[in-house]
């Protein structure tokens, strides 16, 4: 957030170099830079910081597969903004020129853009495939379909985003499905160790057995 002083009837502001700023005045822009500091009258100015650092979105979506299971599946999406004026035109960055705040809440704006459009990625794969495909392939899956639409979209791209990086960390069945799923697995673990059990007392009793 940037810092504000004021001096009488000016103010000065100092923005850190993971921001850029845009001032106007009048309406019309006369400074555009990345860690700008600056004294500005506020009857006459109005500013827009915009974040330009390595941004991190995690997403999380509900979907339904081709057998009707639903699957929750759970990422991170990473982002950049690669042009802070056209981002600062399409969004409000504007900020408070008291206290150095935004106005409104842009990132959350932008979050809901990206969420929105891995939403949009993950429904239409998980409806083509059944659960057990689904939690086989999800996690590769996803992450490429969604790293290509994000990379790719004109909407995210008119803003002036840029898509650094996809992660799924989770691709997981309802919780009574996943239960059920376990069942077996943790019958087959209990009945391998039940074996080895077994062959351990009958190994100690032959050893018994020979000595006497």
């Amino acid at each position: 957030m940037a810092q504000i002083s004021r001096l009488f009837f000016l103010r000065h502001l100092r923005s850190e170099a993971s921001r850029h700023v845009v001032l106007a005045r009048h309406g019309q822009k006369v400074l555009s830079a990345r860690g700008a500091s600056f004294w500005f009258l506020p009857m006459t100015a109005s500013i827009a910081e915009v974040p330009v650092d390595d941004r991190e979105l995690t997403v999380l979506f509900k979907g339904v597969t081709r057998d009707f299971q639903t699957l929750t599946a759970q990422g991170v999406v990473g982002w950049r903004v690669t042009d802070p004026e056209r981002l600062a035109e399409r969004l409000d960055f504007s900020i408070d020129l008291t206290t150095g705040a935004w106005l409104t809440q842009p990132l959350e704006q932008v979050g809901a853009l990206i969420n929105e459009l891995a939403q949009q990625v993950a429904n239409a794969w998980v409806g083509e495939v059944e659960l057990a495909v689904a939690l086989v392939d999800g996690v590769v899956e996803l992450r490429q379909r969604i790293g290509e639409a994000l990379s790719t979209d004109e909407g995210i791209a008119g803003l002036g985003i840029d898509l650094t990086s996809v992660r799924i960390t989770s691709v997981r069945p309802d919780a009574e499905v996943e239960r059920a799923l376990q069942t077996p697995a943790r019958e087959r673990i209990q009945r391998e160790a039940d074996k080895a059990t077994f062959e351990r007392r009958a190994h100690a009793v032959e050893q018994l057995a020979g000595r006497s």
